[in-house]
């Protein structure tokens, strides 16, 4: 695959605001662009954003409804009402429940938590969910991760005396629901500071709403925050602001002292030997959490999250495990027959979107094969299949193009949809499968332009190995988390050599490791190029060539060592 290394480059006044930052933070002239480029200007936004602090998270009482909602849950408690947490069946949307089902269970045993089922109820507020609440004697309906369009379910559950607190991130339609309370920072007419929480975010400003108006410790539910940063990695949200103080104390946590059901996971998935990062959530507790929802139902990845000790922790976790090796299989089957359809019967050359349906195709995979055939062929993917006499389907897109907008502008022929920028869901009816598709391929082609359907990288600075000392590496280190709109820097050196020490490594000899120098240094570089044999004879060869790479801290046999990742090389 051939990448474009596109350059970020300073601004005439951020030049200019170079020398004085640097001099005020006192840190490398190359980090002190870094900022720049991240758009912070000013020694407070950088000591905000170096050391993150829990101090800077916002008042969760500028939410819109948050005093009313506040209120309505004391009510409850007072009159002793049953209470139903209720989310979606996704990592955000389980972590949310179990964050919000934890704070309230210590106060009232009037409790209950609903997961819907994927596949019998779809996403969203359920018909079934609610009658669930009238026939288990609920009052108060608490909905994390997801809500915000459901007016009529909303109005159903009224008509039979449950109230509503609507607790979401997604984008509202012009009307809402007419829930006792709708905390939605994406909301019209919402002035809160941030509006890129994670659903289980909102759910930890709700909790944190509730312990400032009933005079509880910020400590009470600090221990919460291993929970909302596993959403925030796994939905894929912004890591800058409130995001970023919650993701720095969650990684704390997780790394010393996660709650008994993570940390089942966490040995599960190998990793309670090494400092667990966003990457290992995103890409192993992550899938994990979401398997159970994908294969089966999300309320066993909220029981996991709610074990009470390290034993039955275990047990879920096992089976949660089980799930996952199942999905692994789909999602290599679906996938194959996903990417030959494309290469056999669909002329790629002439379109700048995918669109794919199969009524076989399993409905908790179908998002996983939208990111792959995105991947593969740096396209926005929809892949739909039919369920409960519904066509249902998974969108994911490539940078500069929004698809949830793209989806919206077809709503006339939906029967439901949400989402973000970047990966979406709908439901329509299979006479309208031609016409969406007529249209999302036109969209598409409208809106794409050509260049963008090349895979690129954006390239931070470009340096010299011998900038890379441990000083460097440790200034580096203070902008984690890496994530969305902060990800992790990535370096250009030009013109390095093989030291003598490079080799192809792994199963079919297809990585090379690499021992590097340029001009600037004498000893080696540690390095690891995935995938990357073609470029093996050239360097093997001492011809120089150019990497693109991130710095990585690893540790091996105890010891830790830095080396780079290089994700592109140029001859």
């Amino acid at each position: 695959m051939t990448y474009k290394w596109n350059y970020l480059t300073l601004t005439t006044d951020q030049k200019n605001k170079k020398n004085e930052l640097t001099k005020e933070i006192q840190i490398d002239p190359v980090l002190t662009e870094l900022l720049l480029k991240r758009g912070i200007s000013s020694p407070e936004e950088a000591k905000k954003f170096l050391y993150p602090s829990l101090n800077d998270l916002h008042d969760p009482f500028l939410l819109p409804d948050m005093e009313k909602a506040i209120r309505r849950i004391e009510k409850a408690l007072g009159n002793k009402e049953r209470i139903l947490i209720y989310g979606d069946y996704d990592v955000d949307g389980t972590t949310a429940v179990s964050l919000v089902y934890k704070f309230l269970r210590k106060i009232t045993n009037n409790i209950d938590y609903y997961i819907p089922d994927r596949y019998d109820e779809g996403y969203g507020i359920s018909i079934q969910g609610i009658d669930y609440a009238v026939e288990t004697g609920v009052k108060l309906i608490i909905s994390l991760d997801c809500g915000i369009k459901a007016v009529k379910k909303v109005a159903y559950a009224k008509e039979h005396g449950i109230d509503f607190i609507i607790c979401d991130h997604h984008m509202p339609d012009e009307q809402l629901p007419d829930a006792v309370a709708v905390v939605d920072a994406k909301r019209a007419d919402s002035t809160y500071p941030y509006n890129e929480l994670s659903g289980c975010g909102v759910g930890f400003k709700l909790v944190h709403a509730f312990s400032i108006r009933n005079g509880l410790a910020f400590s009470d539910i600090e221990p919460l925050l291993d929970l909302v940063a596993v959403s925030i990695a796994a939905d894929i949200v912004p890591i800058t602001g409130e995001n970023r103080v919650m993701m720095h104390y969650g990684l704390k946590r997780l790394n010393a002292n996660p709650s008994f059901g993570l940390r089942g996971i966490i040995e599960i998935c190998g990793l309670n030997r090494k400092p667990i990062t966003v990457n290992d959530i995103a890409f192993k507790i992550g899938p994990r959490i979401n398997a159970s929802g994908r294969m089966m139902n999300g309320k066993e990845a909220v029981d996991l999250m709610l074990a009470a000790d390290m034993s039955q922790a275990r047990e879920k976790a096992i089976n949660i495990d089980k799930y996952n090796e199942d999905r692994r299989e789909l999602d290599k089957r679906i996938t194959d027959e996903a990417i030959d359809f494309v290469d056999n019967r669909f002329n790629i050359a002439e379109h700048k979107s995918i669109v794919l349906y199969d009524e076989t195709w399993h409905k908790g995979i179908i998002g996983i094969v939208a990111s792959r055939l995105t991947e593969k062929y740096y396209r926005p993917a929809v892949v739909l299949t039919k369920s409960g006499g519904m066509i249902s389907g998974s969108a994911r897109s490539v940078n500069n193009f929004d698809v949830y907008k793209a989806i919206e502008s077809c709503k006339d022929i939906l029967e439901n949809f949400g989402g973000h920028t970047y990966a979406a869901g709908l439901t329509l009816k299979e006479e309208n499968l031609a016409e969406f598709k007529r249209r999302f391929d036109i969209i598409s082609f409208e809106e794409i332009e050509n260049k963008t359907m090349r895979p690129q990288i954006t390239v931070d600075a470009e340096i010299s190995l011998s900038d890379i000392t441990p000083k460097f590496v440790q200034g580096l280190s203070m902008f984690n988390p890496f994530g969305p709109e902060n990800e992790n820097p990535v370096f250009v050196t030009r013109g390095v050599l093989d030291a003598g020490g490079s080799k192809l490594v792994g199963r079919g000899f297809h990585h090379i490791k690499l021992e590097l120098v340029d001009k600037t240094v004498s000893e080696p570089v540690q390095a690891i190029a995935f995938s990357s044999d073609a470029h093996f004879k050239k360097i093997k060869e001492k011809q120089p060539v150019d990497i693109c790479y991130t710095i990585e801290e690893n540790r091996h046999g105890g010891k830790a060592f830095t080396q780079l990742l290089i994700k592109d090389i140029k001859n």
